[in-house]
């Protein structure tokens, strides 16, 4: 018979230039979400840093939110991306 094993928690791992960044920091996380914050505190801290790298691609996702709907599409892209990723632990 069968027993019920405890779900086991899979991580993903994608870098900050895959999410739009500009440096190869890894961030692991069960979820998009969880990612996308990570890469948001990430992108805080070299904004506050004024690294020149990570200003650039945030100016490029500014010129992407300006076109309705852009910034939709490239988070959808983003998450099957995510989603798409073999698990690690």
């Amino acid at each position: 018979m069968f027993q019920n094993t405890p779900k086991e928690n899979f991580m993903k791992t994608m870098t900050c230039n895959q999410l739009g960044g500009a440096c190869e920091k890894v961030f692991s996380a069960e979820t998009f979400e969880e990612m996308a914050e990570m890469s948001k505190l990430h992108g805080m801290e070299m904004f506050k840093k004024q690294d020149e790298a990570h200003l650039n691609a945030m100016n490029k996702m500014q010129e992407l939110m300006k076109e309705p709907g852009e910034m939709e599409k490239w988070f959808e892209s983003k998450r099957k991306e995510f989603d798409a990723l073999p698990n690690s632990n």
